[in-house]
């Protein structure tokens, strides 16, 4: 489990990632998490370099979602409904949040498992 505290327009909120957030996204939103982060993580490694404004509006929303989830993972007082939570912030700089997710998110991936076949 990950947790990590974020200011966002001038509020502190705290974000946790673990393995039960794939379950809470799938419930919260009827999509896959896996599938989801990859298509964020492609889209977000190509405009690299280039405008980083230009994020496709899916990738926005799916952005707004599991940043969601992973802030009401971290805190049950964080408003069931995602609209609600959002309109709380005066900014919501994606480029300082989305970073801090994919570091959460690529921790939260990683196993201690060894592999049986070499």
């Amino acid at each position: 489990m990950t947790e990590v505290v974020i200011s966002i327009g001038g509020k502190d909120v705290k974000f946790r990632s673990s393995a039960a957030i794939p379950r809470l996204y799938r419930l919260k939103f009827g999509r896959d998490i896996l599938v989801d982060m990859e298509a964020l993580q492609k889209d977000f490694a190509n405009q690299e370099g280039a405008s980083m404004s230009s994020l496709g509006i899916e990738s926005l929303e799916i952005f707004e979602n599991v940043a969601y989830i992973m802030a009401r993972h971290a805190n049950p007082e964080v408003p069931a409904d995602i609209d609600e939570w959002l309109e709380q912030f005066e900014t919501f700089d994606i480029y300082q949040i989305l970073p801090e997710i994919f570091g959460m998110w690529a921790t939260n991936m990683q196993t201690d498992i060894q592999p049986k076949k070499k």
